[in-house]
C-alpha cells in the first residue's frame, strides 16, 4: 500500500471546551453577611458610599487597551445565603440596589454564596467518579477533587490528605508529639512549622475547608470564596460546560425564597460578560485572613490547561497582559471604616 494514511478519533471523545466570553475586570462592590443587611439601608449607603472612590479607581488603573478603546469592566456583588437566611430576596435585594444606585453605582451582577456550593448548571453527563446523578454533584466537591497539595521539603506524608482531613496549609505543619517529654526516647524536639517558599520568614497558614460528617459537609466561607474567585475568572468547567453562567433578570419582583433565584443573576442587560482576565474585590478588613486563605487555596488548585489556554490566547489578541498564575490575577482594595 502507498500514499498517507489517515486516522479516525471519536470527537465524542475528547470532551470540547465551552468558551466563555470576558470581560478585562470584574470588579466585586462587595460581600456583605445577613447580619450587615439587618442593621437596614443606612449600612447599606455607607458600603457603598466608601467602595465609590476606589470603584473608581480600579476603572481608571486600566486606561485604555492598546487599540485605543475603553476596557470591558463588570460589577457584581455577592449575597452570603448560605451560613444564615435571614431577610428574603424580596426584603432585601431592592434597598441593595438602591444604595448602590445613590453612590453612583451599578450592580451587574448579583450571585448567592449558596450558589458556590451546591448543584454546578451547564452540561448533561456526570462528573467521573460520581454517582451519575447530576443532582448531586456540588460544585464545591468538584473543586475538592482538583486540589494538589504542594509537598513541603522532607515531608513524611504522615499526615492524611486535605480529601480526609478538610485541611490545606502552605507549608510545613509542626511536628506532633505524641508522647510526654519523660518518655520521649528519641531525642526529638519540637519544631515551628514553616511556610514552602517563605522569603526570610514563614507566614504560615492552616486553612480548614469544612467541617462536619462527609454526607453533610458545611463548607467554609475560605473555600466558597477561592471558588467564587474562580467561577470570576472563567476557570472552571464541569466536562468541558461552563459552570454558574449568569441568568438574565427580567422580573419586577424578587421572590420570598432564596433558592428561586438562580445562583449568578444578570441584572444589567447592557453589562459586560461577567467573566474577566482579572479581578478586583472591594471588602472590609475583617475579610482579609479569609482572602489570604483563598490564595493558598488556589495555589493548590488543579485548572484546566484548555481554559488557561483559552484566555492566554484572548488576551494575547487584545494585547493585554494577565499574569500565569492564577493567584497573581486577582486583587483587593480592604477600605478603612468599611
Amino acid at each position: 500500500m502507498s500514499g498517507t494514511e489517515s486516522a479516525f478519533r471519536e470527537t465524542s471523545a475528547e470532551p470540547r471546551t465551552e468558551a466563555l466570553p470576558y470581560s478585562h475586570l470584574s470588579l466585586e462592590l462587595g460581600h456583605l453577611y445577613m447580619e450587615d443587611f439587618v442593621e437596614g439601608p443606612s449600612r447599606l449607603r455607607r458600603h457603598f458610599a466608601a467602595v465609590r472612590p476606589w470603584a473608581d479607581a480600579a476603572r481608571a488603573g486600566l486606561g485604555t487597551l492598546n487599540s485605543d478603546k475603553r476596557p470591558r469592566i463588570s460589577t457584581c456583588f455577592l449575597i452570603d445565603d448560605y451560613f444564615s437566611r435571614l431577610s428574603t430576596p424580596a426584603e432585601l435585594i431592592p434597598p441593595l440596589l438602591e444604595a448602590a444606585a445613590e453612590a453612583g453605582l451599578t450592580i451587574d451582577y448579583l450571585a448567592r454564596e449558596s450558589g458556590c456550593a451546591g448543584p454546578v448548571s451547564g452540561g448533561t453527563e456526570p462528573l467521573a467518579g460520581s454517582s451519575g446523578r447530576r443532582d448531586r454533584v456540588e460544585l464545591a466537591e468538584c473543586v475538592l477533587r482538583r486540589l494538589v497539595e504542594s509537598p513541603p521539603p522532607d515531608s513524611t506524608g504522615f499526615r492524611p490528605p486535605v480529601s480526609r482531613t478538610g485541611w490545606l496549609t502552605n507549608g510545613r505543619r509542626s511536628p506532633f508529639q505524641r508522647i510526654s517529654p519523660a518518655l520521649n526516647s528519641t531525642g526529638a524536639v519540637w519544631q515551628p512549622p514553616s511556610e514552602t517558599g517563605a522569603r526570610g520568614h514563614s507566614v504560615f497558614m492552616d486553612v480548614e475547608l469544612w467541617s462536619g460528617p462527609e454526607e453533610e459537609r458545611s463548607w467554609s466561607c475560605a473555600f466558597l470564596a477561592a471558588l467564587w474567585q474562580l467561577v470570576r475568572l472563567g476557570l472552571l468547567r464541569d466536562n468541558g460546560h461552563a459552570v454558574l453562567t449568569p441568568t438574565p433578570w427580567e422580573d419586577k419582583e424578587f421572590p420570598a425564597d432564596w433558592d428561586a433565584l438562580a445562583p449568578v443573576l444578570r441584572l444589567d442587560p447592557r453589562a459586560a460578560p461577567f467573566t474577566a482576565y482579572v479581578t478586583s474585590s472591594v471588602l472590609p478588613a475583617r475579610f482579609l485572613p479569609v482572602e489570604h486563605a483563598v490564595r493558598v487555596i488556589l495555589d493548590q488548585v488543579h485548572v484546566e490547561a484548555e481554559a488557561l489556554g483559552q484566555v492566554a490566547e484572548r488576551c494575547a489578541a487584545e494585547g493585554f497582559n494577565v499574569p500565569a498564575g492564577v493567584v497573581d490575577r486577582i486583587s483587593y482594595v480592604f477600605p478603612v471604616g468599611l
